[in-house]
Formats: C-alpha cells, structure tokens, sequence
C-alpha cells in the first residue's frame, strides 16, 4: 500500500519540475525576444549584470539623436578666440555694408520687423570706434540691397523700400565716400530683392535676387559700363542668366573671376490684404551652390558649400585668396519648419577649390556684416540665435566681434 502512494508521489513531483522547466524556458525566450542585441549576440555573451535597454525605448533614442544632428546641423569646427569690441549704434538685420581700407561703412537695416534704418554709421578698424553717421537719400531702399565698390565708390541697386515685406525698388544710388555725396545710376529695367551684385571689368554686375512678389526666383543677369561713380552708359545690358535665381548669396570678385555662392529660391512674402504689407512664410530651398564666369561667360559649377548657406550676401571677405565666410542660415529644422541659423566660419580656398570650416562664432547669426584687417577677422549685426541649444532666431543686434585670423594657403 505504500508504494502505490510513492510512485504518485514521484509522479507529481515530475510534473512540478517539467512545469518549472517550461516556464523558465518560456521566460527564457521572451528576455531573449525583447533584447534589442539578441539577434546579433549569442545569448551566452551578457552578464546577468548587463543592463539592458528596450527596443522601443533604444529606438527612441536613435530618432532623437538623428533629428538633433538634422536639426541643428552644427558641423564640427575648431574654437575660436573672440574678442568683444565697441557695439554699433544700432542693431541691424538684412543690413548692407562695405568695407574702404580701415573704415567700415554699414547701410539701412531693419531695427526690427516694423522699424528700418535709413543711415549710415562708420567703424574705424584702426581705433575701434564707430562715428560719421550721416543720412540716406530719401528714395534709397532699406534692406535688401545689392551693393559693390572700386574702392572709393560704393554703388547701391535695388532693395526693399520700408518695413515688414514692402515691395521692392529699381532705383540705384552712388556714394562717394571721400566727399560724402550722393548720386543716380540708370534706374534697373525691373526691381529686385536682395539681387547678387559685384563690380568685374568695368561694369556694375546684377543679377538673381527676387522678383516683385519678394518670393519669386529672379534668373536675369544684367550689366553697366560705369567710372569714377558714373554710369557710361544709358541702358542696362542683358547677360547670361544666373543658373538658380533667388536672393541672399555671396558675390565675389577675385582673379578676374566673378563667384557666386549660397542662396536660396523664395523667401516670406506680404500676407494678401495687410494694410502694412505684414510678412507671411512661404517655403524655401537653401542651396550650397558655388557657380562661377570667366573669359568663357558660362557659368561653371564649383564645388559647394560644407552646407546649405543663405543670408550671407555682405557675410564674406577675401583673405589670401581665400572667401571666408561667417553665419548665415541652413535649411529648415525637419519637424517644427523654424528657421536654422549656422554658426560657422567657412573657407573656400581659390587656389586648391577645396571648402573647410575653420571656426565658430560666438554664437549662430544671420545677415552678418563682415570685414578683415591687420589680421583680424571682424563682424557684426544680425540676427542671432536663441540660444546653444536652439537655432532658431531671435533677437537683432549690434554686437561687433573680432578674432585673429591665419589661414592655411
């Protein structure tokens, strides 16, 4: 009677350690199954200490750090040593400058959307001090503005005419900056927002920017004789369209070539109705295009920028041979659409073609106003950003900044 009882027993006993057995096996599995390593790594290889992170959670992780890289879009670039100097008398956004020797002659602006300069202040590179403030014609645009110089006259093309998104002008301007006069050009055949200007073998080159709506690209290319602060001719003269039209783009002059780099196609427009032309976005495409005219008169296409770049048309300044460009603005950030300002110092060097990044500002910022001497790279005006960890803009300012720049030729 006994063993009858002991081989139930035994029997139950069984049945407990097959279902014990079962049960860590399935657990086993699903462990297994959740580990995000687990199709990679035999199961042997993770300590009972290893900590491990759920797929769904290591996923989330992935996305974050790929959309911050996206949109942020800071390249990697050696610090830079900036020195803080005397700030302009006013802040400026979509200001125009140039630079004459030691003086930095610095145009128009808005202070903000509503409110624009109609001025012109002078940085003194030699002494750091700002003065000579005297005004513009009245008729002259407020931002926006093409502008080139042979060293005493600065010619000024087109523009926006007044705050927020009016329309824009076709009226060109002459300064002679040694006497501090004014004067008229032939007015362009159409008006333009922020068009690519330069000076090239006697004529006063135009060309790009955007159309009367202030998002339209513009392609047309036109040229004028001109001397001494004077036109030599009545009438512009047409030339090859520029490949990608639209506005905010770097134009240079160097060994007789005639570059043009960065841009954008559209730009905010008037919202249809405002009685004060109140600005509206419209979508843009940010390119790092680098294009080029020669002996040829064709554009070629030179290598592009490290990134996209717009907002750059006064930001650059020849150095060595060497464009160097600081700030401006990439494309869009890929979720919320804001705006991205960069924060780099680019340098396109002319006898090799090759792009580096050769620095960072103090901070990101847009439509910066730049200039070099002695040794020192300067810039200021624009519009920075909200902070290290938000491109986006938001505050003009006047901030003028130095720091020693060398170059590897």
């Amino acid at each position: 009677m006994v063993r009858p009882s002991v081989k139930l027993g035994s029997a139950k006993l069984v049945v407990i350690c097959v279902s014990l057995l079962g049960f860590a096996l399935i657990a086993d599995f699903l462990w297994a199954s959740s580990s995000p390593s687990s199709s990679y790594f035999p199961r042997s290889t993770f300590k009972t200490s290893t900590i491990i992170i759920p797929k769904e959670k290591e996923q989330k992780k992935k996305n974050s750090v790929r959309l911050l890289a996206d949109a942020y879009a800071d390249l990697p670039a050696p610090q830079l040593v900036w020195e803080k100097m005397k700030t302009s008398p006013v802040p400026r956004l979509d200001g125009a400058a140039i630079q004459i020797r030691n003086l930095f002659f610095v145009f128009a602006g808005y202070a903000d959307i509503n409110t624009v300069h109609s001025h012109v202040d002078i940085y003194n590179f030699d002494d750091g001090t700002w003065g000579g403030r005297f005004d513009m014609p009245k008729e002259m645009a407020h931002s926006h503005l093409g502008m080139a110089t042979d060293g005493r006259y600065i010619y000024i093309v087109n523009g926006q005419y007044g705050p927020q998104c009016r329309g824009p002008t076709s009226d060109t301007f002459v300064l002679d900056t040694e006497t501090k006069q004014w004067s008229g050009l032939p007015p362009l055949p159409v008006p333009r927002y922020a068009p690519a200007t330069q000076l090239w073998r006697g004529r006063l080159h135009v060309m790009g920017g955007s159309k009367e709506n202030r998002h339209t690209p513009g392609l047309e290319h036109w040229s004028l004789a001109v001397k001494n602060g004077k036109a030599l001719e009545k009438e512009w003269r047409s030339e090859i369209p520029i490949p990608h039209g639209g506005p905010h783009r770097a134009c240079v002059v160097a060994n007789d070539r005639l570059y043009v780099l960065g841009g954008q196609e559209g730009d905010f427009m008037a919202k249809p109705g405002s009685p004060i032309f109140k600005c509206s976005r419209r979508m843009e495409v940010v390119y790092p295009d680098v294009y080029m005219l020669d002996d040829e008169m064709k554009w070629k296409v030179l290598p592009p920028m490290p990134k996209q770049n717009s907002h750059i048309e006064f930001a650059w300044v020849l150095v060595n041979n060497s464009i160097v460009i600081a700030g401006g603005t990439t494309e869009k950030h890929p979720e919320t659409k804001k705006m991205v300002l960069n924060g780099e110092v680019f340098q396109f060097n002319l006898n090799t073609l090759k792009w580096s990044v050769i620095g960072k500002l103090p901070y990101r910022v847009k439509t910066t106003l730049v200039g070099f001497w002695n040794g020192w790279l300067y810039f200021t005006s624009g519009q920075r950003d909200k902070g290290p960890d938000d491109p986006s803009p938001k505050k003009v300012v006047g901030d003028m900044w130095r720091t020693k720049l060398k170059l590897n030729e």
